[in-house]
């Protein structure tokens, strides 16, 4: 069966995430005096990446709603329980203005969505909800370029359970096996969409993330992806295949 369209995750695959939560947390933490309290940048960003994982999977679990795991990561990583909502918000809204203003995609993504652009059809999916992701593509002048934008927040399930990858390809009228997911993460992206039947593209950037699940195809930048798609050999394909 082959591949009639292309499912891209968007934080570190298309959008420098990592980069723009870097610089935004610390001229964030700097401008509210608190530059000095977590040790370096490097590990105020640790800490914050990891209540932002502990409260995304709550959230992702339902056991608690989008705005309420943004508030009580504010409260966890300020030591400050008794936060009020609109003290937690204020915080949370002053980060998310230094991160936006570092928002970037990666040099890469606008050359492989033009070489795609005539062969495939192209949508998203994201562990995230439409009202943060819509913006954030339509600011980075991408959202023109996917037919759909399928979000775990309102999907009620998140990758990398396997509805949550058919109900993308639903969405495009597509089968499992006409689509390719392209994601960062070797487990959530890439064993997740091998695991519910798409060809699954691995997009390790740095190429320093140990070997990655069997099965799926594992590229260090998106000029590879061309390639892949166009082969297609997705059964019995290693991980380290560039």
């Amino acid at each position: 069966m082959p591949i009639r369209a292309v499912l891209w995750d968007i934080d570190d695959t298309l959008f420098d995430y990592t980069g723009a939560d870097t610089a935004g947390l610390a001229q964030h933490l700097a401008e509210e005096g608190l530059g000095d309290r977590y040790g370096t940048p490097a590990e105020a960003l640790a800490l914050w990446r990891e209540l932002t994982e502990r409260n995304w999977a709550r959230f992702a679990a339902g056991e608690t709603g989008f705005q309420e795991q943004r508030r009580d990561r504010v409260r966890d990583f300020l030591r400050q329980p008794d936060l009020t909502e609109a003290e937690a918000d204020a915080w949370f809204d002053r980060y998310v203005a230094h991160y936006q203003a570092a928002w970037k995609v990666f040099p890469d993504v606008l050359p492989a969505l033009d070489a795609l652009a005539a062969g495939y059809r192209h949508g998203v999916l994201t562990n995230s909800s439409s009202a943060n992701q819509d913006p954030k593509l339509r600011r980075l002048g991408l959202r023109d370029r996917f037919e759909v934008l399928v979000c775990a927040a309102e999907l009620g399930i998140s990758k990398p359970q396997a509805g949550a990858f058919r109900a993308a390809c639903a969405a495009m009228g597509l089968e499992a096996g006409e689509v390719a997911y392209v994601g960062d993460q070797p487990e959530i992206d890439a064993r997740g969409a091998r695991d519910a039947g798409l060809l699954a593209v691995w997009l390790d950037r740095d190429g320093g993330r140990g070997a990655g699940p069997e099965g799926v195809h594992r590229i260090g930048g998106l000029a590879q992806l061309p390639g892949v798609l166009a082969g297609d050999t997705r059964f019995g394909a290693r991980s380290g295949i560039r």
